[in-house]
């Protein structure tokens, strides 16, 4: 009885704990992954306000940047260095544009999706330099998005 006690305090510690964490979801920077080169794994992300993303550059050369225009207002700007594993905890619902400096033209971006966006209008209204423009318009259609 008392072993049984303690397990289930045990288990209900453990479930409590479960709820109130927030969710990580790891974003790959790739030369080469599943749909391509240079590219983020996933591309696409949906997640709640308080979640984190965490961007891992698995192949060199890559970082991690803010789109301007692609966040709501007063969202914190992210300017990673190359090389160099970000995490960014997700506070505002709200659309998020990432690039890597170095690949953009080349279609290395990602689309944060955070709880219910507001900001959608805004952040597809952002004009893209060469692949990354049919990359993102692929990310908006995948995420089933509506603009507002």
């Amino acid at each position: 009885m008392r072993k049984s006690l303690a397990l289930a305090a045990a288990l209900a510690l453990v479930l409590a704990a479960g709820i109130a964490s927030a969710a990580d979801v790891e974003v790959k920077m790739l030369d080469k992954g599943a749909k391509g080169m240079m590219v983020f794994e996933p591309a696409l992300v949906k997640i709640n306000p308080g979640d984190a993303v965490k961007f891992v550059p698995v192949s060199k050369g890559h970082n991690v940047e803010t789109i301007p225009g692609m966040a709501p207002a007063g969202a914190a700007e992210v300017h990673g260095k190359p090389n160099e594993e970000v995490t960014v905890k997700f506070d505002k619902p709200g659309v998020y544009g990432f690039k890597c400096k170095p690949h953009y033209g080349m279609g290395m971006v990602s689309l944060v999706v955070v709880g219910k966006p507001d900001n959608i209008s805004a952040a597809k209204a952002v004009k893209h330099p060469g692949k990354a423009k049919q990359v993102f318009a692929e990310l908006f259609d995948e995420s089933q998005v509506a603009s507002r």
